[in-house]
């Protein structure tokens, strides 16, 4: 009698922790700017009203734009690392990733910015982004800023948002951490929507930082799943 075929074992991908425990400490971040750097100040105000357990360890811009005069008024460690001193992508890479390594950053968060910026494997679910739509929606290569208000408003949606999301080789395709929804009002424009994105940027980026170094993200494919411990349930 012949046997029955062996079947393949399908498996679906298995769960990561960027954290496997709580960081027990104050959540090392470096900040990735290409503009006005309002992100990373808004970071830094939480941090300094006692709402997020974080430093700010580095702040490192792609150009000389606005957000170096701010950072650095505000206290910060402000770098710019233009890509057009390089010979190559991956050169411009390794010299972002060796300044960040070197202040023993925990965390990076891209917070407006604009090269392209390679991720080795060892910084995998420790790169965060804020995008200002709800991904996968007007997002990808050229949309940031305005430009995906003006694209929201031209399609003419009724609600739009902010994603803060891990940064893979794919522009704003990696796990998605959480996403806010904001109104469009009929008499908007790109300045009145971008203003009200932004307030929920304000909450949601810092919030996804808790919860990163809480030890309480977990990622299965693209998907992201807050995991709480039995203390923490009850608040």
């Amino acid at each position: 009698m012949e046997s029955e075929p062996q079947r393949a074992s399908v498996r679906g991908p298995l769960a990561r922790r960027p954290l496997a425990a709580p960081l027990g400490r104050p959540v090392r971040l470096a900040c990735l700017i290409s503009g006005g750097g309002r992100t990373v100040l808004n970071l830094q105000e939480k941090i300094a009203a006692g709402a997020l357990n974080a430093e700010i360890v580095s702040v490192l811009a792609s150009r000389d734009c606005a957000g170096v005069g701010r950072c650095e008024a505000a206290g910060l460690s402000v770098e710019v690392v233009s890509p057009r001193r390089f010979p190559s992508e991956i050169a411009f890479g390794e010299a972002i990733w060796g300044r960040i390594e070197q202040r023993g950053a925990d965390l990076t968060v891209l917070a407006g910015f604009l090269s392209r910026l390679p991720i080795p494997e060892r910084w995998e679910l420790r790169v965060m982004n804020i995008h200002p739509s709800l991904l996968p929606a007007f997002g990808g290569a050229g949309m940031y800023g305005d430009r995906v208000h003006r694209a929201a408003l031209a399609r003419g949606v009724t609600v739009s948002g902010c994603t803060v999301h891990f940064v893979t080789e794919e522009y704003d395709a990696g796990p998605i951490v959480s996403q806010s929804i904001v109104p469009v009002e009929p008499d908007d424009d790109a300045d009145a929507l971008a203003a009200r994105v932004f307030a929920a940027e304000c909450d949601a980026l810092p919030a996804a930082v808790r919860e990163w170094a809480g030890g309480r993200l977990e990622v299965t494919g693209n998907r992201v799943r807050i995991v709480r411990r039995p203390l923490e349930e009850d608040g």
